[in-house]
């Protein structure tokens, strides 16, 4: 299991113990999902939280609220709170998502409620094309916006990573029914064409802070956009 940066790991486990106070018997759960469960943490990442619940009180939860909202500020904490009797209905609803939980997950309490969970295949295509569609279309109207301050196209880059790589890994096992890292799964589906690998590259390099204000990044959003609409083209000749 990849380790957490020491605060990660000391910010996660003092809210984990409020949790566990907070919510008492009705806590079944707690799952780490994401780039920290993966161990790709950047200084930046969100720690991907989902609680799961029998039942969500209003008590339990005001005076967990504190500790929620310094888990927030010291380590970016992002908690989902999931009833159980959900789990299945939110699968459906949002595959994409949690198909990424069943490839990147580590549970931290209790048992793992995700360990036998079947995603229908109609939803998880159906979710896959909408994710695509739905970030090419905001890409688009935000290039609008923004075009020609090069510094906040690459902030676009950098946001529209995740998406794409979840699509790429969700695509990848789809088709071949194996698992890959998401961003693998990218680096894979974009090595054919120089210009796409430019521009994945280029995702990373802005995430990891390793690029500078000169370097141009309309060319590599618009490979994005490339990327996004080949990928979208698989996704509608699945099955």
């Amino acid at each position: 299991m990849p380790e957490l940066p020491e605060l990660i790991e000391r910010g996660l486990n003092d809210f984990v113990a409020a949790a566990k106070t907070s919510l008492g018997d009705r806590l079944l759960s707690v799952v780490l999902f994401g780039s920290a469960a993966e161990g790709r943490m950047r200084a930046t990442s969100d720690v991907n939280l989902i609680l799961v619940l029998s039942e969500f009180r209003q008590r339990d939860v005001e005076v967990l609220a504190p500790a929620l909202r310094l888990a927030r500020a010291a380590i970016l904490l992002e908690p989902m709170f999931l009833l159980a009797s959900e789990v299945e209905t939110a699968a459906e609803c949002f595959a994409q998502k949690f198909s990424d939980i069943g490839r990147r997950r580590r549970v931290v309490y209790g048992p793992d409620p995700f360990a036998s969970l079947k995603i229908p295949r109609g939803a998880e295509i159906f979710r896959l094309r909408q994710v695509l569609l739905n970030l090419a279309m905001r890409l688009r109207e935000s290039f609008a916006e923004k075009a020609g301050r090069e510094d906040q196209i690459a902030l676009l880059i950098a946001d529209a990573a995740g998406p794409l790589r979840t699509s790429a890994a969700t695509l990848a096992e789809l088709e071949t029914g194996t698992r890959q890292a998401p961003k693998e799964a990218l680096e894979a589906f974009a090595a054919s064409n120089p210009e796409w690998v430019k521009a994945v590259n280029l995702i990373s390099a802005v995430r990891e802070q390793r690029t500078d204000a000169s370097q141009p990044a309309t060319p590599a959003l618009f490979a994005i956009l490339e990327i996004a609409e080949a990928l979208r083209r698989r996704a509608e000749g699945l099955q």
